[in-house]
């Protein structure tokens, strides 16, 4: 399969990065830019495509997180022994918020207010309870060990987000051609059609984000290992949804490698600014607005179509805009035999 062979090349490609760099910083920069293509592509396999725009994604991120957390520091978890649990979590969740969504019909622009909604109610409840450490957060104790899943340099963090990023794009290739990805993508495009041929929507649309929900969870999770420390604010708030389907929208909607350049793209140019201009408060959120605009303007396939959109633009794509008039010419002869 080619998408494997291409899947494979770019495993083998980042980890000689991560085995030939020797400077910290730019280990760091592969290691965050590999973070923000999970957050992207666990988004794409629920809103590219599942066509389930979702809002709220921080909430299975934020599930993951605390559930790594609270795994260590309350019931003295070993990290490794934590991760599976937190990823399950995150699992269970999205699939309960599925099942009361979906089971009800919700799609567009409700279901997308649905999930932010869930995710401000987690927020506030991790605010609350002391369990979570209330308005704190939870802080893990530095102990750093393979063995506890902390790392003295980025390099070791960047290998495991490159091992959830490998399994996302293999996941992403199989919905690209297996049939529980025809499906799913039938759904997306005309639900009442595909159940009329015997998809059952709810059950595709579960699948679907679960896969999301567990990959979400995973970079929670990864980040509590990074960073040692968790709160509602990190976990639970629109940052963390904004730079998942931001990503996404950018390099392009239900693609293979869409989530891979709009994520690299937006860390790369928000950290070139960050140098330029400082550390401005809300600087990185106007970039991603300017360039989610000029994206929806010009380029409303993404990065990866930009060829067809340019050919579309200068009216060079002769096969595109000739192809309605000979579906209709088609049609039309069709109906004058019946």
């Amino acid at each position: 399969m080619k998408d494997l062979r291409w899947i494979v090349l770019f495993g083998v490609v980042i980890a000689t990065l991560l085995v030939t760099l020797q400077s910290g910083v730019w280990l760091s920069f592969v290691m965050m830019t590999l973070y923000t293509v999970l957050l992207s592509q666990s988004w794409n396999i629920l809103g590219g495509f599942g066509g389930q725009l979702s809002f709220g994604h921080a909430l299975f991120f934020g599930v993951g997180a605390y559930t790594q957390a609270i795994a260590q520091l309350r019931w003295g978890w070993n990290p490794w022994l934590a991760m599976p649990f937190a990823i399950a979590m995150g699992t269970g969740v999205a699939i309960a918020i599925g099942a009361i969504t979906f089971r009800y019909g919700l799609k567009g622009s409700y279901f997308a207010l649905v999930t932010l909604a869930f995710a401000e109610v987690f927020r506030i409840l991790a605010v609350s309870l002391p369990f979570t450490g209330a308005g704190v957060g939870l802080m893990v104790p530095l102990r750093q060990s393979v063995g506890n899943l902390q790392f003295a340099s980025p390099r070791g963090y960047a290998t495991l987000l490159l091992v959830f990023v490998m399994a996302a794009l293999l996941v992403t290739a199989w919905l690209r051609h297996s049939r529980f990805g025809a499906w799913l993508q039938a759904v997306r495009d005309n639900e009442n059609a595909a159940r009329a041929v015997g998809v059952n929507p709810l059950r595709v649309k579960l699948g679907a984000i679960a896969l999301s929900g567990a990959f979400m969870s995973a970079a929670g999770m990864c980040y509590v290992q990074m960073f040692q420390y968790i709160d509602a604010g990190i976990a639970f708030g629109s940052t963390i949804s904004v730079e998942a389907l931001v990503g996404v929208i950018v390099g392009g909607l239900g693609t293979l490698w869409g989530p891979v350049l709009g994520a690299a793209v937006l860390y790369a140019m928000g950290e070139f600014t960050r140098n330029l201009f400082g550390e401005l408060p809300g600087l990185s959120m106007v970039i991603y607005g300017a360039v989610l605009i000029l994206i929806v303007m010009f380029l409303p396939r993404g990065i990866t179509g930009a060829g067809a959109s340019v050919r579309r633009l200068l009216g060079m794509d002769k096969k595109t805009a000739a192809a309605p008039d000979a579906q209709a010419a088609a049609t039309h002869e069709e109906n004058a035999r019946v």
